[in-house]
């Protein structure tokens, strides 16, 4: 029988944290830089409560383009940064170590800390109004909504999906990503679809186009592969389908043609057209733990590491799954990178961070590094992963790199193949992510 946890209870935000904001940056992008009820099984109430006097906008002003943003962690909390100008914008204080991910909406981004993934407002976005949209930017902030959550773990984004995994009970919680914005505006979270594992483990869910729910297996003492589960509402899921020959499942990614990859210690499955599909690792343990997909791409791009028994293993090889042919191709470039070095490119274009400093751009079908663009300085990858390293995201034809050696932060034009522009930064950068406002 499925194991139903006890209720988590709401989750009190500190009054300690507290917003200390910038003036907002001028309006104006550069074509360089930019490309209800719950319902059954659902739930409303593990939000924290807040009037709706707490996540208006009265500070917004109407921009005449979407203005993006990026955000980013360090040892004080939380700095927002304009991604055309790259100067600061707001910040907030949030001790301890948090972690970042897009909500979906273009907007928001979810702060992993511990016990709820809050919601912070980058205080950019777009409404759509009729035949045109409306654009506005406001005063970052960190709002008082958060999901409770026990060990709070990866967001993943999918269609018109968020989907919420809490490691330390097994719950997913899975909302409309488009009910976010009108849901936060009335000082509350929308109502979400919940299911259980039968086992909580350090996992990951996606809701697929279908309604489906592919969710991992395990448990606290190991992680064996994934499930696929039926559409409909919580507990009332049925399993479709299975394959637990995953040791150590880890991530996932989607391709171009919709198929949902996760990785394994031992290769990768695939998860297209209602079947599961397992392409193997050339060695004994290849392990295939972080993955990087694309819209415009049926290959995924993966790290491979094979020493299991390392403290810290600094591979110079990375994985190519071509979802197509479930076939598998390692590529050697020729310098070692870390879990936060692969992104992809507008055209679905693999790229991965080198500790020699060089952005790698790779075709993923060939596996042919087409060119290397010199970004940073050389690293080294800590062996504690809390800490900082230079961190790849992109956004757009852009791709922004931190440099934390240098509190510095770089956007590379990757059509131009070059750094269009640098700033510095007031905190050492930790995690990266952004919202395309």
């Amino acid at each position: 029988m499925p194991h139903h946890p006890a209720p988590v209870s709401p989750v009190r935000i500190p009054r300690k944290t507290r917003l200390r904001a910038q003036p907002i940056a001028a309006v104006g992008l550069s074509a360089l830089l930019l490309t209800a009820c719950a319902a059954p099984g659902g739930s409303a109430g593990n939000a924290v409560d807040a009037t709706p006097q707490a996540t208006s906008s009265p500070s917004a002003k109407e921009a005449g383009a979407p203005t993006p943003r990026l955000v980013y962690t360090h040892d004080a909390g939380i700095s927002v940064l304009d991604a055309t100008s790259l100067e600061q914008v707001g910040s907030a204080e949030l001790s301890g170590f948090n972690r970042l991910n897009p909500a979906g909406d273009g907007r928001h981004v979810f702060v992993s800390t511990g016990d709820s993934f809050r919601l912070f407002d980058a205080g950019a976005w777009t409404e759509p109004h009729g035949d045109h949209s409306h654009h506005y930017v406001a005063e970052p902030k960190l709002t008082e909504l958060a999901f409770a959550a026990d060990k709070a773990g990866h967001v993943v984004l999918h269609g018109d999906k968020t989907v919420l995994f809490n490691d330390g009970s097994g719950k997913v919680e899975s909302f409309e990503t488009s009910a976010l914005a009108t849901a936060v505006e009335d000082g509350k979270l929308p109502a979400t679809d919940v299911y259980t594992t039968p086992e909580a483990h350090h996992g990951v869910a996606v809701e697929l186009e279908d309604g489906k729910l592919l969710v991992t297996l395990g448990n606290e003492e190991g992680r064996s592969g994934i499930a696929v589960l039926s559409a409909g509402k919580g507990q009332e899921r049925t399993e479709v389908v299975r394959n637990e020959d995953c040791p150590g499942v880890h991530g996932e990614a989607v391709a171009a043609n919709e198929a949902v990859v996760v990785g394994c210690e031992n290769g990768m499955l695939i998860y297209k057209d209602g079947a599961i599909t397992k392409v193997a690792s050339p060695d004994a343990y290849g392990r295939m733990g972080n993955q990087a997909g694309s819209e415009k791409s049926p290959v995924i791009l993966g790290d491979y590491k094979v020493d299991k028994a390392a403290e810290l293993e600094r591979p110079t090889r990375i994985s190519l799954v071509n979802t197509e042919a479930a076939s598998l191709q390692l590529v050697d470039i020729g310098t070692s990178y870390s879990f936060r070095s692969l992104g992809r490119g507008p055209a679905g274009e693999a790229l991965v961070l080198g500790t020699d400093g060089g952005l790698r751009v790779i075709d993923p079908l060939t596996g042919a590094v087409t060119s290397t663009i010199p970004v940073v300085g050389d690293w080294e990858e800590s062996t504690t992963w809390q800490d900082p390293r230079p961190t790849l995201f992109v956004q757009g034809s852009t791709a922004f790199v931190t440099e934390p050696a240098t509190r510095t932060i770089h956007a590379v034009d990757l059509k131009a193949g070059k750094v269009a522009k640098s700033a510095q930064l007031e905190h050492v950068p930790n995690e990266l992510t952004g919202v395309k406002g």
